[in-house]
């Protein structure tokens, strides 16, 4: 007897950004920023299909997700003065009803803030590193912290520089000078007067204080991943937080590279055999709830005994890594095609 054969439905996955009525009516896999997404996906057999977010309408983009196998998310923690407090919710529900995310809001808050810093700070890329829960707390001990030397205090959530300073004690002074990530000048201010520009941000999690590294000038090296594999590099020289004019003037635009540039293989070998390991065993993450893309900012430590450089995390962006390199729609698509094969 002849058993009729089904061919398996087509896997489905939501392409989801922010953006207005006008964006969301127009949205097609054929313009916007994620084009080469949606070419990748196709290639792995998946179908993309973009899904445009607004908190007005956001019970129209909740059917959407539902009806999908997967949504893969680039949307930043701050934007326009708004937050993701609404879509983190609507989030975790369509995740609940069997929906697979990437990345998770609780993956988020695990490895996408500046509290990672703090908790994998024992790891190869931590340093030294102090957390604030309270400005009550960051009053009484930012100030030995500071007669050590420079120090940058982050905000837990941001993105593009948003709430990063460089502080630093002036000599014979009472005065302290501080730098905004996202400005050009420095300030000469007191220590209380800086503390109520921070105190907005203990409203919404704790503040994360790190030594500032000396040879920061030198550049950023940003390891893109996908999963727990590596997806390319970008490098480039930064302004922020910068003080030297002739440093600052070498400031050029992040370069990328595939995951095979030879400057990198050292780190390439420490992302994917030690420490992204590391990371998903010590912050209790699955390893299949690895965000589909996400990306480890890395400055320049000392040089180790063997002459070789060692690296520190800077930041881990996860909410909305983009751009990237070219390599990395191809690598993103993999990932994808992996995670919903388990759900079969």
């Amino acid at each position: 007897m002849d058993i009729e054969r089904h061919p398996s439905p087509r896997r489905t996955v939501a392409i989801l950004s922010r953006g207005d009525a006008a964006a969301r009516r127009d949205a097609t896999s054929k313009n916007g920023r994620f084009v080469d997404v949606f070419d990748a996906l196709a290639t792995v057999g998946v179908e993309g299909r973009p899904a445009i977010y607004d908190e007005s309408f956001a019970d129209a983009v909740r059917e959407q997700l539902l009806a999908v196998d997967g949504v893969l998310v680039w949307v930043n923690p701050i934007q326009d003065g708004r937050n993701r407090a609404g879509l983190d919710a609507l989030l975790r529900d369509v995740a609940a009803q069997g929906v697979w995310v990437s990345a998770h809001p609780d993956v988020i808050l695990k490895m996408g803030t500046k509290e990672v810093l703090y908790r994998t700070r024992s790891m190869g890329w931590g340093s030294d590193t102090a957390l604030y829960q309270t400005a009550a707390a960051m009053r009484a001990e930012l100030p030995a912290r500071l007669a050590a030397g420079p120090r940058v205090i982050k905000r837990n959530r941001g993105n593009g520089g948003q709430g990063v300073w460089k502080v630093e004690k002036l000599p014979a002074s009472s005065m302290i000078k501080v730098l905004d990530a996202t400005k050009d000048t420095p300030e000469d201010l007191t220590l209380d007067d800086f503390l109520r520009r921070c105190a907005e941000y203990f409203e919404s999690g704790s503040v994360i204080d790190q030594a500032f590294q000396p040879r920061l000038s030198e550049g950023v090296v940003r390891c893109y991943m996908a999963g727990d594999r590596c997806a390319g590099f970008g490098h480039h020289k930064v302004k922020a937080l910068v003080d030297s004019p002739a440093a600052r003037s070498e400031a050029g635009p992040r370069l990328y590279c595939s995951n095979a540039d030879p400057r990198f293989q050292r780190l390439r070998r420490l992302m994917e055999d030690e420490w992204t390991p590391q990371l998903i065993s010590l912050l209790e993450i699955a390893g299949g709830d690895l965000p589909a893309i996400w990306d480890a900012d890395f400055m320049l430590g000392p040089v180790q005994a063997d002459g070789t450089d060692s690296y520190v995390l800077g930041e881990i962006n996860v909410s909305s890594v983009h751009p990237y390199p070219s390599e990395a729609p191809m690598e993103i698509a993999r990932r994808v095609a992996d995670r919903l094969q388990l759900k079969l």
